[in-house]
């Protein structure tokens, strides 16, 4: 295999990890030691719901390097604290240029935080629910689906619920992040050959 023919490449390290992850050092941070990681915690899965809503049509990284700021002003996305957020924190929102400065996805992350503190069993069960019964880790970045069924769905319920910003494309990515699917290369050291 060559570093070149879609599989997972090496590192700094050696370690061979998914491609993405090599493009800086804030992205290997966050794919060694969170994206794929099992999260069942509404408060944490909120986060990433919100996340992966902020990131729509801009990059991973610049969400990542934001996240910091965007944590302290969203009161470390507890739903039941932005729930309460009122118009004048939107405007102050808006004002603050260490975030991503969009009226309707900052809109978005209060509604949904209202809306997940409505939802029976919590977000992080509304979202495993959703869990594919078989997933085979990809072998190649091309074998990695933008979307799937089970996502759609899982867009669908949300939106049902009166969530936001969480499309079909987003929903999979917070199924990515949160390890609801494994999506590590399977020759990446974090995939799930590497932890077996």
């Amino acid at each position: 295999m060559t570093d070149d023919d879609g599989t997972a490449r090496p590192g700094p390290d050696g370690r061979r990890r998914c491609h993405w992850a090599l493009a800086t050092e804030d992205l290997l941070d966050y794919h060694d030691t969170e994206w794929g990681v099992a999260i069942t915690d509404d408060d944490a899965m909120f986060e990433r719901v919100s996340l992966e809503g902020f990131q729509a049509g801009l990059s991973w990284l610049t969400v990542l390097r934001k996240r910091a700021a965007l944590r302290e002003v969203f009161a470390g996305f507890v739903p039941a604290a932005v729930a309460e957020f009122t118009p004048a924190d939107v405007e102050r929102l808006l004002g603050d240029p260490r975030l991503i400065r969009s009226r309707p996805k900052i809109e978005a992350v209060i509604g949904n935080a209202r809306a997940a503190l409505d939802l029976p069993g919590g977000l992080a069960k509304l979202v495993w629910e959703h869990a594919p019964e078989h997933h085979t880790p990809p072998e190649r970045i091309t074998d990695v689906a933008a979307a799937t069924p089970e996502s759609t769905a899982l867009s669908k319920a949300l939106k049902r619920h009166g969530f936001r910003f969480v499309g079909p494309t987003t929903a999979y990515a917070t199924m990515q992040a949160a390890g609801v699917v494994d999506d590590h290369l399977r020759d990446c050291f974090r995939g799930a050959a590497g932890r077996g």
